[in-house]
């Protein structure tokens, strides 16, 4: 299964949240009943520095996933644009990347 593209914009220091649904290859959500999911944000792909996400399932029949991220954490992040992905791993290890994309920070006046 090939990553589907996907870009974001994070508010800095605001509480981010985006629900997301991984999907089969013929388009139908993914049962995510027995997956453990994983995300972070870098600078590139290759940075040593990393923002991971909260990764929580809202529906896990529906494929359904939810990243956030705290205001606090946001607000820890540069501007710029960043790259991050989702990983999901079966019960039985197998690993796949199912999102990935750009990631813009926009910079915050008031917080």
């Amino acid at each position: 299964m090939a990553a589907i593209p996907l870009n974001l914009t994070l508010e800095q220091g605001t509480d981010f949240s985006v629900n997301l649904t991984v999907r089969n290859s013929d388009g139908t959500p993914l049962n995510l009943l027995g997956y453990t999911a994983s995300s972070e944000i870098r600078k590139h792909y290759t940075a040593t520095t990393k923002y991971p996400f909260d990764v929580t399932f809202a529906d896990r029949s529906l494929g359904k996933i939810s990243l956030t991220m705290s205001d606090a954490t946001t607000a820890t992040i540069s501007e710029g644009r960043y790259v991050y992905d989702v990983y999901i791993t079966s019960s039985n290890g197998n690993k796949s990347r199912v999102i990935a994309g750009m990631l813009f920070v926009s910079p915050g006046v008031s917080f």
